[in-house]
């Protein structure tokens, strides 16, 4: 069994790396990026029977920092 888990930085919250991709972009001339926000994929391969609500818990105890990011499990 695979899941795919996404964190993205929540909305509000000033994403540093996004601006310098969105700045660099710029300057190679691909015009009309009005934003970018960076963020990561963790692909998990798991045990079959593996229940979402344990990869819940896997992202709220270490795979995202819950203040600041929010986080989307696709189960593969």
């Amino acid at each position: 069994m695979k899941a795919r888990v996404t964190v993205m930085l929540k909305t509000g919250v000033l994403d540093p790396q996004g601006a310098a991709i969105q700045h660099a972009l710029g300057a190679l001339n691909f015009d009309g990026v009005n934003d970018v926000r960076q963020g990561k994929v963790i692909e998990l391969d798991l045990a079959d029977g593996t229940s979402e609500e344990t990869i819940k818990d896997m992202c709220e105890k270490l795979l995202a920092n819950t203040v600041i990011e929010s986080y989307e499990i696709d189960l593969l």
